[in-house]
């Protein structure tokens, strides 16, 4: 297996420039996730990586070796879609050695290979059917089959789950991530979800616009976000963000019910304050309303209006619920508060 390093990649659609410049390093065995919103770019660059798209600027090295011009056959990744895309007249076992066949491998090694991939993803009583009897969590087990059989360098997942139920989900991300785990490659995987992200990856790159807004391990994006946007899109339910205004007394914050926090020392302007529904609960008051009460079982979700239009969600882990329509009112931990830039969003440190 190998790492993969991207230097200043560009890429553009005649004048429209969709990927700016991104440098990153993925090292060889490590689990790397793109996440975003929707048309950040994380698929257009993953496609750039297997060579599906071309590359306008830039350079993709995997193993040391410069791929960026190459063919996708030649570049040693192997890539699972949304789509399982399995013959269907096929049998298992025929769809996952298909492409050892195709390039003329010797009958004995292609069977060699897909038994032991059957092994790894507990598929050895499946290789006889076709796909029309699998379930959607089989199929896709197959597509990594698939994959795995031709030994790449590089395994690429592009939203790999986002056909399945919730339950199959669950599942198949444990699988991914004992796969991971047997087989030690080097994997980029592709979500929208950051519930997959934080429980799949070893470094997170979390993408907006084409542009990289911060690379880390998921509790240090979850614990130290360099931004407004890493820390509203790490983390679920997501971060609480309010409005302040400094003051000589401090930081007034009126959707924490008008309280006044010690402002950061390099502060000027506009904060923006963040704080987490974990790291909010309530107390006796009324300086909130209760619109919505979520119970889970093990953890409550409180959805509450401050007076000044304010929306923010609370996490509690007990059954008490307030009724909707009742006041009530905050108590916060001002030691968990994170404060950026109202202008651009940068964090205050």
């Amino acid at each position: 297996m190998s790492g993969l390093k991207l230097e200043q990649v560009v890429k553009r659609y005649g004048a429209t420039q969709v990927i700016h410049g991104v440098d990153l390093t993925i090292e060889d065995g490590e689990f790397c996730v793109f996440v975003g919103p929707s048309g950040c770019g994380k698929s257009t660059l993953l496609r750039m990586v297997a060579g599906l798209e071309d590359t306008s600027d830039g350079k993709i090295s995997i193993g040391g070796r410069d791929v960026t011009r190459l063919d996708p056959a030649e570049r040693g990744v192997a890539m699972v879609f949304q789509t399982y895309a399995l013959y269907p007249h096929m049998t298992v076992a025929e769809n996952m050695g298909f492409g050892l066949k195709m390039t003329g491998h010797p009958k004995a090694e292609v069977k060699a290979k897909v038994d032991e991939a059957a092994r790894v993803l507990k598929l050895g009583d499946y290789l006889d059917r076709k796909p029309k009897a699998l379930s959607g969590g089989q199929r896709q087990r197959v597509a990594i089959g698939r994959a795995i059989v031709r030994g790449p360098e590089v395994f690429l997942f592009d939203e790999p789950l986002s056909n399945l139920d919730a339950e199959l989900r669950v599942e198949m991300r444990v699988e991914i991530a004992r796969l991971h785990q047997e087989i030690g490659a080097t994997m980029i995987y592709v979500t929208h979800d950051q519930v997959e992200a934080m429980t799949l990856a070893d470094k997170i790159v979390v993408l907006r616009a084409g542009r990289v807004e911060q690379v880390g391990a998921p509790l240090d994006l979850y614990n130290d976000p360099d931004n407004r946007f890493v820390a509203g899109f790490i983390g679920s339910p997501a971060m609480n963000f309010f409005d302040g205004t400094l003051h000589k007394g401090g930081l007034r914050v009126p959707g924490l019910g008008d309280v006044t926090m010690a402002a950061p020392r390099n502060a000027a302007g506009a904060v923006t304050v963040g704080l987490r529904p974990n790291h909010l609960f309530l107390a006796e008051g009324d300086s909130h309303v209760v619109e919505l009460s979520e119970q889970l079982g093990g953890v409550s979700y409180h959805y509450l209006k401050a007076s000044d239009g304010t929306k923010l969600i609370v996490e509690a882990h007990d059954q008490s619920a307030p009724k909707p329509g009742s006041r009530t009112g905050l108590r916060i931990d001002p030691a968990k508060a994170f404060f950026f830039n109202a202008e651009n969003g940068l964090r205050l440190r």
